[in-house]
């Protein structure tokens, strides 16, 4: 059924949200360089247990600029680009109601991404996300066996590197969630623009460097 795979992405956002947040919650909000570590393998893993739950289904995006890309490459058409998108937002948004309603809106404020620098945020969200995308655009055509693993690693390590910098999205669901949620929606249009405009960067990437099936 067509609902199936717009229920998958609903599901699957949700997962990775409600993991990855309550990994930022369990290291306390501390930005030390284990707890960075911490909360990149809680987005990662949980990314990588969304794909292995209903992967299968919708193809795993969970996230609005891996839908994007997908749409530019021709492997999604822009009418389910639409369902999965509304399914994206929903999921990330009911994953910080669900933490909200563990803790306070004042908590899931604490989970919000953001940035002490509009340009390096702005750049940060471009480049990791072109990289998170276009690995995702590689793997997922060339690599199957394995593309889970290494989608889910590669958003561990964008994490990693980008979190002191930009908070790191790569996903403009993720971060609507607890925005929308706490209430703080000030810096939310860089994280819905700019990982939008990496998925481009990626899919042209891509283009450039084309896998073989």
């Amino acid at each position: 059924m067509v609902i199936n795979k717009y229920l998958a992405e609903f599901f699957g956002t949700f997962i990775l949200v409600f993991i990855g947040t309550m990994g930022i919650l369990s290291v306390g909000g501390a930005t030390g360089g284990a707890e960075i570590v911490a909360i990149g393998l809680a987005f990662g893993l949980a990314l990588l247990a969304g794909i292995w739950a209903v992967g299968h289904v919708s193809g795993g995006h969970f996230n609005p600029a891996v839908t994007l890309a997908m749409v530019l490459d021709g492997r999604t058409s822009f009418g389910d680009a639409i369902g999965y998108w509304i399914a994206q937002f929903a999921g990330a948004g009911v994953a910080s109601l669900v933490v909200m309603a563990a803790s306070s809106q004042d908590i899931v404020g604490g989970t919000v991404t953001g940035y002490e620098k509009l340009s390096t945020g702005i750049l940060m969200e471009i480049a990791l996300t072109a990289i998170f995308v276009w690995v995702i655009l590689s793997v997922t055509k060339s690599a199957t066996h394995h593309a889970a693993a290494a989608i889910g690693l590669t958003l561990a390590a964008v994490h990693i590197a980008g979190i002191p910098f930009s908070g790191t999205s790569v996903n403009p669901a993720r971060s609507f969630g607890p925005a929308v949620v706490s209430g703080d929606v000030g810096q939310l249009w860089v994280y819905i623009v700019f990982p939008l405009v990496g998925a481009v960067l990626a899919w042209l990437l891509y283009r450039l460097f084309p896998v073989e099936s």
